[in-house]
């Protein structure tokens, strides 16, 4: 027989990329007493990853637990970002209500559909907060009706568009019914979901069944699977049976030897968990997502939703140029080997496979953003290595066709940037969907693209919409291939010589193009020290100083002046190279290269390939 749980609310945090998710949670964990009066707490406590803290994004779901008027609510800060959206899927089926946070003056943007499609889905109620309200220019009645009219387009439930609504300020730390209440503090939020978000159903006395909804990992005790039981009661020292949904061959015996719940930002050791609890398991060699712990006299499995698929993938390899080894501490096959496995115990949308070659290894995620995260963070670790050019998936279906991975993307840009970017969009096998004008200046493009058409595009658009242009994606599955697409019209400017560069060489070189080095940097033959205006490669030696003679020294010549370089992030970088070039990854530089090295070699490859 069904119980519930009224001691006990599990709720998920979704939104957009930067539309306040984490801010909230921090004004709850602060409200609710989770710290101590004298306890200096960070900005974004829940964000704890250094990449996370910068980029501004939530890259991992995170759990935490506050208590308001003797009820224990578990909250989930989950990921806005659709490289991320693997997490989202799996942290829904754990909770049984979602507050939706919008920003007041942005309003529903596509990352947000791609949530609440999520949770509607799962029929979950959801709880709308218009976060932001305290913005010069917030509009938060407009938003109310957008997200209204979004809901409806998802085919929301009478009940679902039956939502509360809330304003907030998280920054400022207050949320209020209706917008003429005084600016008090969060109250209403903490007794909205009480009332709104429904308590956990389950059975005390049914056989023990907890689903493995995320997967954290430590050093000391492995993996450790964080799951909502969903029935019966789990201990220390039961024994369990681990099946799952999708693999019904799996039935592994195990024993439960370590249980934790959720307190403030704090794992407390607990010896038992009721239905309704939201728990982490740790002792358990080889759990996956998706698992169910279960009785050993009931082993059945929770239907789970499989994870989405990679569409993007990279090669990552020992880094073999003639600069090798000199400023990274992992270099070898066997370092990179070990660490690209060992983020499969937490990363379940990565995928990792050997090559024919034991120097590189083929890594797919959900997009670029996804690997670049990866490679960013092994580059911190100490890891030296080498990338390729991010190259999608292909699929056949049953009738042999090409099918390659297509993006809905949304685009806002200033009104003088729609001719540029239609333009860009079009050469790149895109397709205009829609066009609709935006307050202020501004028109929002939709377009169906292939993800091919996005790779190495940001820049370019950046470029575009001097800065002002907001382009987002989505997943929209496989399509029919569009045919063959030219990633880059411009050529390469590669060292000619190995050495140093040179003030007198950079000079002569900088009227040839873009350049991305400064004088001092070290460089070598095949390596790319900037962009060419035409679409072929041009070498230059830009270690090159003047020849002396007796009647000119280098001194009596006027000091020369060298155009500043061309600084290039990480992504920037990946979103550079060509298909015949690699990015070489060290703790302290990014050098882009050609994949051949020697001149000689490179220009038969490129004949070949002409010829082929």
């Amino acid at each position: 027989m069904s119980e519930r749980r009224e001691d006990i609310r599990n709720v998920a945090i979704i939104a957009h990329v930067d539309h306040g998710k984490t801010t909230l949670v921090d004004e709850l964990l602060k409200q609710s007493g989770a710290f101590r009066e004298n306890q200096e707490v960070g900005v974004r406590v829940m964000d704890s990853n250094p990449l996370e803290r910068e980029r501004g994004i939530t890259i991992l779901s995170k759990n935490t637990a506050i208590s308001y008027n003797g009820t224990k609510i578990n909250i989930i800060d989950t990921p806005g970002h659709a490289d991320f959206g693997g997490e989202v899927e799996r942290i829904l089926k754990m909770v049984n209500g979602a507050i939706l946070l919008v920003d007041a003056y942005e309003g529903p943007m596509p990352q947000t559909r791609f949530v609440l499609q999520r949770a509607l889905d799962l029929r979950l109620p959801v709880l709308v907060v218009i976060n932001k309200i305290d913005k010069p220019m917030a509009r938060p009645k407009e938003v109310v009706d957008d997200v209204l009219e979004l809901m409806m387009d998802l085919n929301a439930s009478d009940e679902q568009l039956d939502c509360p609504f809330l304003f907030a300020s998280s920054k400022n730390g207050y949320a209020k019914r209706n917008l003429e209440d005084p600016e008090t503090d969060m109250k209403p939020l903490y007794e909205t979901i009480l009332d709104y978000i429904p308590a956990p159903e389950g059975s005390e006395s049914a056989p023990m069944q907890l689903l493995v909804s995320t997967i954290d990992y430590n050093e000391f005790v492995g993996r450790i699977g964080i799951g909502k039981v969903e029935n019966g009661t789990i201990r220390v020292n039961q024994d369990a049976v681990v099946v799952n949904h999708h693999d019904p061959d799996k039935k592994k015996r195990v024993r439960i030897t370590k249980l934790y719940e959720f307190n403030g930002l704090q794992k407390a050791d607990v010896d038992m968990a009721r239905f309704g609890d939201i728990v982490a398991v740790s002792g358990i060699e080889d759990l996956h997502v998706g698992d169910t712990i279960c009785s050993p006299e009931n082993p059945e499995p929770i239907p789970f939703q499989k994870i989405s698929e990679p569409t993007i993938s990279m090669d990552f390899m020992v880094n073999d140029s003639p600069l090798a080894g000199t400023e990274g501490k992992f270099v070898t096959s066997r370092h990179i080997r070990d660490r690209l496995f060992r983020e499969l115990n937490t990363d379940v949308s990565l995928r990792v496979e050997e090559t024919d070659t034991p120097d590189c290894f083929k890594v797919s995620g959900r997009g670029e953003l996804h690997l670049s995260v990866l490679v960013e963070t092994m580059r911190r670790e100490g890891f030296e290595f080498a990338v390729s050019k991010a190259e999608v998936i292909f699929r056949t279906d049953e009738a042999g066709r090409k099918l390659e991975p297509m993006e809905i993307a949304y685009i806002d840009v200033p009104d003088d940037c729609t001719g540029a970017v239609i333009q860009k969009l079009t050469q790149r096998k895109g397709t205009l969907n829609g066009m609709s004008p935006l307050a202020t200046g501004y028109t929002r493009l939709e377009f169906e693209i292939p993800s091919r058409g996005l790779i190495g595009y940001r820049g370019e658009f950046m470029t575009d919409t001097r800065g002002n242009g907001i382009l987002n994606t989505e997943f929209d599955g496989y399509g029919e291939y569009r045919g063959e697409l030219a990633y880059r019209h411009q050529g390469s400017l590669i060292a000619f010589e190995q050495g140093e560069a040179v003030t007198y060489g950079l000079f002569q070189a900088q009227n040839r193009g873009t350049l991305f080095i400064g004088p001092g940097e070290k460089v070598y033959s095949g390596m790319v020290i900037g962009q060419s205006p035409k679409s072929e490669d041009i070498e230059l030696n830009v270690c090159k100083t003047k020849h002396l003679t007796n009647t000119r020294t280098s001194s009596s010549d006027e000091a020369l002046k060298l155009v500043p370089k061309k600084l290039m992030s990480l992504e920037q970088c990946i979103d550079f190279i060509d298909n015949d070039e690699l990015l070489e990854v060290t703790p302290e530089s990014l050098r882009i290269r050609k994949k051949i090295l020697d001149p000689t070699l490179r220009k038969r490859a490129g004949f070949a390939r002409k010829q082929g």
